[in-house]
């Protein structure tokens, strides 16, 4: 007896989905639980599990197509082998198949399959070490790491070429002049969305300050041993700026607020969103209830969300709410940038990359190394005064350090 799959519930509000990819094809034998196909959401990519054991039956809806909860997008049928692979075909493409992506007929978890498309890479030309031969992520890594893909005999946007066609030589030095259209993410098609709103609707305005890290740098540096030895995690830059935003946004409580209508909301505790980077894009996930925790919580709440949004394992619940945001520009590099808010929140912190500088201290030109802060507000409910106080508040916690243990 066949066993429909249906699309699981996502998350408050969210109704639908597109289909992703298809981590199982008719015909292949599938265990309980065993992911077989991903969704993506507006916000996450997720998998739908295998509600028993047995063979995958066919699909009934195709790759980019939407989806609502509850909707019926396979079977699973009763069964060991691949005896029904013949019955049950695929359902038919929705577009044609693009050219940079991997052969189909190979199943790719979605973190792999984005690793893959991310390097260009043929999935058909690395030995996978998983169950059933499996790619892993760490067997495109150390493909890649390798090399090995250079010897390749045509690139991946190459695949949609006839078999046996001869590639015509070159007949000009001038390059090559291609073009590719990728169709956007759910995720990337909401992030654009709401981006574009909260310029259209918020009064935003940043304004800036700098940090002498010296002091933070000289404590992560004396205990960092210690705090890995006790905690199991290191000890981040990241910890030291959630914790003075905590105490900041308890002095200037309106950079915890938003606009809701006609009423302005308070918020007595901080459920700080961190934006993490994802393989489809910039995700924020929140640190809730952030005032309450130890720098080794922060730690690892930081840690775990960086880790589950490269696997693209961050849920629907990790996203939802915040209060304010911390968005770390420097670990790529940036100088200074003004973000945009993440609405319905009021305010974002921009953290830059460290450098050395020369500052004047104590009348003396001495080197420094230096940060720029930048808070990104909607100035319908912060007035410039707040902003430069709460930028003041975070300079003074983080030139020193002690200020976050005594609540100064």
């Amino acid at each position: 007896m066949a066993i429909e799959v249906k699309v699981p519930v996502l998350g408050e509000s969210i109704t639908e989905a597109t289909l992703g990819e298809w981590l199982k094809q008719p015909g292949d034998a599938v265990a309980a639980d065993e992911p077989i196909a991903s969704l993506e959401t507006d916000k996450v990519a997720l998998e739908v599990p295998a509600p028993q054991a047995g063979v995958m039956g066919a699909h009934q809806v195709a790759v980019g197509d939407t989806v609502e909860v509850g909707a019926v997008i396979a079977t699973i049928e009763a069964g060991s082998g691949a005896a029904i692979a013949a019955k049950s075909a695929p359902a038919p493409a929705k577009a044609e198949s693009k050219a940079d992506e991997p052969d189909a007929t190979i199943t790719l978890s979605p973190s792999v399959r984005r690793l893959v498309l991310e390097h260009g890479v043929d999935p058909s030309q690395i030995s996978g070490s998983g169950k059933d031969g499996r790619l892993t992520k760490a067997d495109v890594e150390q493909y890649v790491k390798s090399g090995a893909q250079s010897n390749q005999q045509a690139p991946l946007a190459e695949k949609g070429e006839a078999k046996g066609a001869q590639t015509p030589p070159a007949t000009s030095s001038t390059g090559n002049r291609n073009e590719e259209r990728v169709r956007m993410t759910r995720l990337r098609q909401t992030v654009a969305r709401r981006l574009k709103e909260a310029q259209d609707t918020a009064a935003l305005l940043t304004t800036f300050n700098d940090v002498d890290m010296t002091a933070v740098i000289e404590t992560r540096s004396k205990y960092k041993e210690l705090f890995a030895k006790k905690h199991g995690i290191k000890l981040g830059f990241m910890g030291f700026f959630v914790k003075a935003a905590c105490m900041a946004l308890k002095d200037v409580p309106s950079v915890n607020a938003q606009i809701d209508g006609e009423e302005i909301v308070y918020h007595d505790y901080a459920d700080i969103s961190v934006a993490v980077s994802a393989p489809n894009g910039l995700v924020v996930p929140v640190i809730r209830n952030a005032e309450a925790m130890s720098f080794a919580d922060v730690e690892n709440s930081i840690g775990d969300f960086g880790k589950r949004a490269k696997d693209g394992t961050l849920t629907m619940a990790d996203m939802q709410g915040g209060t304010f945001t911390i968005s770390n520009g420097g670990v790529f590099g940036s100088l200074m940038s003004t973000p945009i808010i993440n609405p319905p929140q009021s305010a974002v912190l921009g953290l830059h990359r460290i450098e050395d500088r020369a500052v004047v201290v104590d009348g003396e030109i001495v080197v420094r190394p230096m940060m720029y802060l930048a808070l990104s507000y909607d100035h319908r409910l912060i007035d410039g005064r707040e902003a430069v106080t709460f930028l003041v508040r975070m300079k003074e916690a983080i030139e020193d350090p002690a200020r976050l243990l005594i609540d100064l």
